[in-house]
């Protein structure tokens, strides 16, 4: 019967600031035994050149995406990257960007307002555009992760748009009620409610259950808690 048919979920990186979203999305959906298509525009390179000092090349991407999310790239049967795949962001004929592949869906993390325009408006000017209008056209979970303030009236616009469409529009809003005290946990948080979003098992961040304080309590024994009154 041969083997079961690949579904992978498709991130696409644009050019925003706030590339360790990305990074942190990615090795959730690979802890959770998801695979993943990846698909980093022109403008997404300088963006992780810029934050992380790693260059992201067509012909090296395999071993700078293991520098990128802290793995090391053995090349083993083993290795964490082996269900990833990369698609160059000018190659209208990849896979992805036709609706026959099987895709469950795709998570456009950071997103730049630029990346939200041609979304909405169905320019398709690169694949990670395209990808997105066919994720929609298809129906499949689309989730927009935009990084950037303070939104002009266009931009909220486009986001509308967006929604209507069926997208799920998600600013990258760290929540600080998780008890997140450092940059990576306030970083997991936003990367978890990406995977919150298309229904992705993890432990990226800790869920509120109710219990003002509770949160603290669980990531510092020695917090205190506040007289009873206050």
């Amino acid at each position: 019967m041969g083997t079961a048919k690949r579904q992978p979920w498709v991130v696409g990186v644009s050019g925003a600031s706030g590339t360790p979203y990305a990074a942190s999305v990615i090795r959730g959906l690979l802890a959770a035994g998801e695979a993943v298509d990846l698909i980093v525009s022109r403008a997404a390179r300088l963006t992780i050149l810029d934050e992380t000092g790693i260059s992201f090349r067509d012909a090296h991407w395999r071993a700078d995406l293991a520098a990128w999310l802290g793995f090391e790239d053995s090349g083993g049967s083993g290795d964490a990257l082996d269900d990833v795949r990369y698609w160059p962001a000018g190659d209208f004929a990849a896979g992805p960007s036709s609706g026959s592949y099987p895709a469950k869906g795709m998570l456009v993390v950071p997103a730049t307002t630029g990346a939200v325009a041609g979304i909405a408006l169905g320019l398709s000017k690169d694949l990670l555009q395209r990808v997105a209008s066919v994720t929609l056209k298809e129906r499949r979970p689309l989730v927009v992760c935009v990084r950037e303030t303070p939104l002009n009236g266009v931009t909220l616009k486009h986001l509308v748009e967006l929604d209507a469409q069926g997208a799920v529009v998600l600013p990258a809003s760290p929540g600080f009620y998780a008890g997140g005290s450092t940059v990576r946990e306030l970083v997991d948080f936003v990367a978890g409610r990406v995977l919150d979003a298309v229904g992705v098992p993890h432990s990226l961040y800790l869920r509120w259950e109710g219990e003002l304080g509770a949160a603290a309590r669980r990531t510092d024994g020695n917090a205190a808690v506040p007289p009873e009154g206050e």
